[in-house]
């Protein structure tokens, strides 16, 4: 996975996370993307377990369980 795909689901997540995505065009925006690539990336978050959903009233997309979702090692102490 290239290091820009890496680099949008980061900026996703910190968006999702504070409900500040805006719409999906706003979205895709934000993260210097088109739309389909977001739902790609969107669809690619769900399957490995983010609970994301879109707030049509609110415009924006959030997560609907307490999480996160992290692209990166995390070193273990063992």
């Amino acid at each position: 996975m290239p290091e820009k795909i890496f680099h949008r689901i980061n900026r996703l997540n910190d968006l999702i996370k504070i409900k500040a995505t805006g719409t999906p065009k706003q979205l895709a925006r934000k993260i210097n993307t088109s739309e389909r690539t977001l739902y790609d990336l969107l669809k690619t978050m769900k399957k490995y377990g983010a609970p994301v959903k879109y707030d049509r009233f609110k415009q924006t997309y959030y997560y609907s369980e307490y999480g996160t979702f992290h692209v990166k090692f995390i070193k273990n102490d063992t």
